[in-house]
């Protein structure tokens, strides 16, 4: 029995370090792992491994304490891993998870060998500590790859807008094409967006253009999905991805527009029409990015189509 419970933990070691591997290197499949590996290591392993060497070594004095062993592995890997995946509450699980061992653990600890000096559990201890080192080292380097891909999206951002400034500024050739109206509407969706997000967050346009870092929860998912439903998008973001639809498919009848018409799916997000999975998928139903990203992917959609306007065909 104990022998199993050895090779399941190497088991789980190997599947989060596999998945530690290609999260690095941004490989696909490593969320999974991680998670599988996790979820493997704190559901069965641990709960396995503390039952055999309570029925052992312990006695019934000393239950307690290994319900807690278990309570304190488990909030801790749970917080790291919310925090690794960028789930929604993460921040909150890892703020529980980081002192836990030292709020919860360690009293109970203390209680228990107090009233039996015969009980050894020093092992325990040890292994615990450096779960809690593991978790706040894990923490650390996460919250620092969250920093530096929301640094990276801010300039993207503030590449974008530079580019729309720079377009705006030149007059625009058939202005009151249908193409172009159907644009502008487009625009005027991904602006109702864009202020609609804002205004959740607290921020005005002009604040996330100049001071983009003001930005609170910049690596929080799911918000911009959020604040959609609760303004009447059912599924989310459904109206932008109808709109830029039917912009495609007059682009695809209007002459001139036919080449940018078959290039204009990968330019806005929404994928090949041809794919079944779509590199990046655009519509907000399923969208697991940052808040950040989600501002910059709509900044980046209003300077890609004021291009396009920039640019439109001379029709004789």
């Amino acid at each position: 029995m104990k022998q199993k419970i050895y090779i399941l933990g190497v088991i789980s070691a190997i599947i989060i370090s596999t998945g530690v591997i290609l999260k690095v290197n941004h490989w696909p499949a490593a969320q999974i792992l991680i998670a599988a590996g996790t979820l493997i290591l704190v559901l069965i392993f641990f709960p396995a491994a503390l039952i055999n060497n309570y029925k052992a070594e312990g006695n019934a004095q000393n239950k307690v304490l290994y319900i807690v062993t278990y309570i304190t592995c488990f909030v801790v890997f749970i917080g790291m891993l919310f925090k690794i995946q960028h789930w929604p509450y993460a921040g909150v699980g890892l703020s529980i998870a980081l002192p836990f061992p030292y709020i919860v653990f360690l009293p109970v600890f203390l209680v228990v060998t107090s009233k039996n000096k015969n009980f050894n559990i020093y092992n325990t201890i040890f292994v615990l500590l450096l779960l809690a080192l593991n978790s706040v080292f894990s923490a650390l380097l996460s919250l620092n790859v969250s920093r530096d891909t929301i640094i990276d999206s801010y300039n993207i951002s503030g590449n974008y807008n530079k580019v729309e400034a720079a377009v705006t500024q030149k007059p625009i050739i058939g202005n009151e094409s249908v193409v172009n109206m159907k644009i502008d509407e487009v625009l005027k969706i991904t602006n109702e967006y864009q202020d609609l997000i804002l205004k959740h967050e607290g921020m005005t346009r002009e604040e996330w253009e100049n001071n983009p870092g003001n930005l609170l929860r910049a690596d929080s998912p799911n918000i911009a999905a959020t604040v959609l439903s609760d303004n009447g998008e059912m599924p989310a973001g459904i109206k932008l991805e109808k709109s830029l639809n039917e912009l495609v498919v007059l682009m695809k009848k209007t002459k001139g527009y036919e080449e940018t018409a078959k290039v204009l799916p990968a330019i806005t997000g929404l994928g090949d029409e041809n794919e079944e999975d779509p590199a990046w998928a655009f519509t907000f139903r399923n969208i697991l990015i940052n808040l950040s990203w989600v501002l910059t992917y709509l900044d980046g959609l209003e300077a890609n189509l004021y291009m396009i306007k920039a640019s439109a065909p001379v029709v004789n």
